[in-house]
């Protein structure tokens, strides 16, 4: 039996992560951070065996005293690998405050504990924002050191090749040290975007080095112009752009980023590539992209400086920023409408990289955005056309499989920008869209006993923060509840409730089951938790036996339970299901704080 005791204000409390007791083969899956007091709750219990009829019953987890129940399961839902039978424990109707666990009646088989109440997802968004400071470039105030101070030597551009430009700043994109204007844009979107939707529910702790101490700015828009100033970086003239600081010459090892040792022909830890986004293929070394244009970057860079523009026009009150992001916003957007296509991420050891082919939805994006800002009709023109050539099939909802990050950002967020400034009849055919994707996904959930529908490629939790923030987003467009549970099945699958019994979003909740070794060096050379990252997710096994150098340092204690679709190792030499990264994370910080009260 594994298990956890967490000292809390509330008093000693022993958790459960995986129960395994002897002569026992029933385990119990829930949501670890909990659950709202009035909404649906739903546990899986399963087994490999015909256990025949289940009941089951809520436990205080401090006194271990039974505080309701017992229930008889509910319906069975199928069959995960080995283990035939799964029950849904159906505990709605249970909504006094606290901390419970879940036990199936005659046996000692119970489930890690969870919470009940409405403050249960107070505070975790500001632990994302935690992980995002901790991947900060430049001056980084986890470790209070400054890293990568000679970023970049240019590559593919319009100057020489090997000039000096400055892009130091921004984040590091996972555990390595790269960065990309592909995921680190569309992460200030999703912070500025959820700053947006309820501005009320930021605190003010840190200043904007990241440092301790309230500074008269939310801590989410200090996150985002820390991000917002490399994007300013990255397009020094008007009809310029750079997209990728460094490639995976990166990949020797582990290392602190202050002391990287990478070698980028200018010396072990001196330059790195700055690559310029030419739209056309790119790669130094064995491997290129297969490029086509820029579309895809300059959309969600003017949707992200246009959020920006009115952020710091109508809030913080400095038109003086606010008149620097709408310029670069319109810039850039030109140069997407001069260059439609995809520029992907840029190899050069190794055949991986970000395949992105979908721009239209970045181009309509951009094109909202802008028209909200500005009010010129030909944006809002502009935006409505992108949004109607865009095909069904440009999406990895309902498919079985994807190339990694083929169908970026995982949703179109263009369509609900674009559906608060659109008319009447634009709203439904827009709406239909969301509708559409929500469908296929539904299809595929029918199938699963964990009533999820996403398929297990790298960086499948990201799919499943995604489709989470799609359907809450459709419900805000429509009103329509019918595909509510579907999206709390994929919330409750990132916070527990799934095969492995973790949360995959690291430390989260702190007296959760949680991946506790990232593929990460922070947490391998400070020897610290880095709470907050959103991890890779779990992946079909033949992905994780196909990639290179993917292997376990240690028993897999999850051993018993990857007999299914899907494989998740908590071990830090896992990259591709264990390794925190920048995007996904910022993806949930809109969920979780939907969800806070």
């Amino acid at each position: 039996m594994l298990n956890r005791v967490l000292n809390t204000s509330c008093g000693i409390i022993l958790l459960a992560a995986v129960v395994v007791f002897a002569g026992t083969d029933i385990h119990i899956r829930v949501n670890q951070v909990g659950y709202l007091p009035a909404e649906l709750k739903q546990a899986l219990a399963f087994t490999r065996q015909d256990e025949g009829p289940l009941s089951f019953e809520v436990l205080d987890a401090q006194t271990g005293e039974r505080v309701w129940g017992p229930a008889a399961a509910g319906e069975e839902t199928g069959v995960w690998g080995d283990f035939k039978r799964h029950y849904i424990l159906d505990f709605s109707e249970f909504d006094r405050e606290g901390f419970y666990r879940l036990r199936i009646v005659g046996s000692d088989s119970a489930g890690a504990a969870f919470r009940i109440g409405g403050g249960v997802y107070g505070g975790y968004a500001e632990q994302v924002l935690a992980y995002m400071r901790q991947q900060r470039c430049g001056y980084n105030p986890f470790f209070d050191e400054v890293c990568h101070r000679r970023d970049g030597r240019s590559m593919y551009g319009p100057m020489p090749d090997s000039t000096y430009v400055d892009v130091s700043g921004g984040w590091h994109d996972a555990g390595d040290h790269l960065r990309y204007l592909m995921t680190s844009g569309n992460s200030v979107c999703r912070l500025l975007f959820a700053y947006r939707e309820a501005p009320q529910k930021w605190k003010d702790s840190f200043n904007a080095l990241g440092q301790p101490g309230a500074n008269g700015i939310p801590d989410i828009l200090d996150e985002a112009k820390w991000g917002l100033d490399w994007m300013l970086k990255m397009h020094p003239e008007p009809d310029q752009l750079f997209h990728q600081v460094a490639d995976d010459r990166d990949h020797i090892g582990f290392k602190l980023p202050y002391l990287d040792s990478a070698d980028y022909d200018w010396g072990a830890g001196s330059y790195r590539t700055a690559y310029y986004a030419s739209g056309a293929p790119q790669g130094l070394g064995q491997w290129q992209n297969t490029s086509t244009g820029i579309a895809n970057l300059a959309g969600r860079y003017a949707a992200a400086m246009a959020m920006a523009a009115d952020i710091w026009e109508r809030e913080l009150k400095d038109p003086l920023s606010a008149g620097r992001f709408l310029q670069a916003a319109v810039e850039v957007y030109s140069m997407g409408l001069a260059q439609p296509g995809c520029q992907e991420g840029t190899p050069n050891r190794a055949p991986y990289r970000y395949h992105e082919v979908s721009w239209l939805d970045d181009m309509e994006w951009g094109a909202a955005e802008l028209y909200r800002v500005t009010g010129r009709k030909d944006y809002l023109k502009e935006a409505l056309d992108f949004s109607r050539r865009i095909a069904s099939g440009q999406t990895w909802m309902g498919a079985d499989s994807a190339r990694h990050y083929e169908f970026y950002p995982f949703m179109n967020m263009g369509h609900y920008a674009l559906y608060e400034v659109a008319g009447r009849k634009d709203r439904q055919v827009l709406a239909s869209y969301y509708l559409e994707n929500i469908l296929a996904v539904n299809s595929r959930a029918e199938a699963s006993a964990y009533g999820i529908g996403i398929p297990f490629i790298w960086c499948s939790n990201n799919l499943a923060s995604a489709f989470i923030t799609q359907v809450i987003l459709y419900e805000k467009m429509t009103g329509d509840l019918r595909f509510h549970s579907l999206m709390q099945a994929h919330r409750d699958w990132l916070l527990g409730r799934n095969p492995w019994g973790s949360t995959q979003i690291v430390g989260i909740p702190e007296y959760g089951i949680y991946p506790t070794y990232p593929h990460t060096p922070s947490t391998l050379f400070s020897g610290e938790l880095i709470v907050g990252g959103l991890n890779d997710g779990p992946v079909y096994a033949s992905i994780f036996n196909s990639l290179k150098g993917v292997k376990l340092s240690r028993p897999d204690i999850y051993a018993e339970f990857q007999s299914g679709p899907a494989v998740f190792h908590d071990d830090i030499w896992d990259y591709s299901s264990n390794e925190p990264t920048l995007d996904g994370s910022a993806e949930t910080v809109f969920f979780l704080s939907f969800f806070a009260e």
